[in-house]
């Protein structure tokens, strides 16, 4: 693990404060965004986090670029799970378009700071004990099994959000962009938009667990994961705004994302006799999630030509069964 200069730090939280500002300034006041502005939006998020790789090559070397360029794929193809999420937690609560932005973009922020604790934790508890690789591996493979058995795209409820709304008093009504209000009778009470913010950051923080020991199957080099890590999250509200319409025709995507945790795992238990690049790694989770995306949207047109073929002329023209209105003897 190399040394890494004060100054780059600095740089760091400027360019990711001075983006945060823009996105808070950028999107006050309105009530939603179309298709066309989600895209923009994160291809700008995406622009952001390659071109700091840029600086991270230039100051720390070709292979701490490899390395960030590899942990943020692992990072931005985990977080298409918190997508899902996301759409989960609006839905089940009623959290209008107008309302969501605002508690995205505290999520995300309450974000930066677990995860900053996740990999400095991570990254001394790796330095002092070598036998965590091991646990953190285990984690991911077991992780990797029940993201394969489980599509979340099916999921009707989130367990954080059921826990939270069984023991905080919340209010069944939206009150504006307020998190509590005060009833008439002198109490304070949750409304639903914080019962979503709450929901998100402990969503988030099990999410941590499996995504932050990912990244350390790729590096060791805490600035490298969580450089990565921070411009990874800082374009899940655009993402989620691009894909929260279409998410849910993904079918196959979980089994990408269980693959691509697997390969994390299996890299960290077996790192000592088997090494993989950090380029390798790019092209294996590039290859996992845009396999499971490929297969998904073929399956999805499939499935339309099907309902176009049973709905022609002569589906039409078939006779259906009829109902007897006889009673047999």
């Amino acid at each position: 693990m190399q040394d890494i200069p004060t100054w780059i730090w600095v740089v760091f939280w400027g360019v990711v404060l001075a983006l945060l500002a823009v996105d808070l300034v950028a999107h006050r006041g309105r009530h939603g965004e179309s298709h066309r502005a989600a895209v923009s939006w994160t291809v700008v998020w995406i622009a952001a986090g390659l071109s700091f790789n840029l600086l991270v090559w230039y100051v720390l070397g070709g292979r701490a670029a490899q390395e960030y360029l590899a942990a943020y794929f692992i990072e931005k193809s985990l977080s298409l799970d918190n997508v899902f999420v996301f759409l989960v937690i609006f839905r089940s609560l009623a959290v209008p378009p107008r309302s969501q932005h605002q508690v995205l973009f505290l999520g995300i922020f309450g974000a930066l700071v677990f995860r900053a604790l996740f990999i400095f934790l991570g990254a001394a508890a790796l330095e002092r004990w070598h036998w965590v690789a091991y646990v953190f591996g285990g984690i991911l493979l077991v992780t990797a099994w029940r993201v394969f058995r489980e599509d979340p795209s099916q999921q009707v409820e989130n367990k954080a959000v059921k826990w939270l709304a069984h023991r905080l008093p919340v209010t069944q009504d939206l009150h504006g962009k307020k998190f509590l209000v005060r009833l008439a009778d002198g109490r304070r009470v949750a409304t639903p938009l914080l019962l979503a913010l709450l929901g998100l950051e402990l969503t988030d923080i099990l999410f941590a667990v499996d995504s932050v020991p990912a990244a350390f199957a790729v590096t060791q080099d805490t600035f490298i994961i969580y450089s990565s890590n921070a411009f990874a999250i800082l374009g899940l509200r655009a993402l989620y705004l691009l894909l929260a319409g279409t998410v849910g025709t993904l079918r196959y995507l979980h089994y990408g994302l269980a693959g691509v945790l697997a390969f994390a795992g299996g890299k960290m238990v077996l790192e000592r006799w088997v090494h993989v690049g950090p380029l390798t790694s790019v092209a294996i989770i590039a290859a996992l999630i845009g396999g499971s995306v490929w297969a998904s949207r073929r399956a999805q047109k499939r499935d339309v030509a099907r309902r176009t073929v049973a709905s022609g002329p002569e589906a039409r023209e078939r006779p259906g069964p009829t109902r007897s209105t006889e009673v047999e003897a």
